[in-house]
């Protein structure tokens, strides 16, 4: 018998092995990713006080296509503009289970372009 391979599943198990050794604080947050079929989102969150900081959606920008690699651009510098007004400058990214390509990597180079440091 065939074993059937559940994506969720093993994506979830990753994140799961991720975050035991990332967690955000206040002076250093965690920059969260989370990609679905057609919208990317983030936020930057401080796991101490469990709060997120700030947030940032593909929904937010109407002109742009968040399932994309483009789109995932404009969120990462979105995210960064809303960052720094927030005053935060460092973060620890969190790609959540995704591998590093694509749509996640644009929004990580976008994030970096706005002024995060990770």
């Amino acid at each position: 018998m065939i074993k059937q391979i559940n994506r969720k599943k093993v994506r979830a198990k990753k994140h799961r092995r991720v975050r035991k050794n990332i967690s955000g604080t206040a002076t250093c947050p965690r920059l969260c990713v989370f990609r679905s079929g057609k919208n990317i989102h983030a936020q930057i969150i401080d796991d101490v006080a469990g709060h997120t900081l700030v947030a940032a959606s593909s929904l937010e920008v109407r002109d742009v296509n968040g399932g994309n690699v483009e789109g995932a651009g404009v969120v990462g510098k979105l995210l960064a503009e809303k960052a720094v007004k927030a005053c935060v400058k460092s973060v620890v990214f969190d790609r959540s289970g995704y591998i590093y390509h694509g749509r996640v990597q644009a929004l990580a180079e976008g994030a970096r372009e706005g002024g995060l440091e990770f």
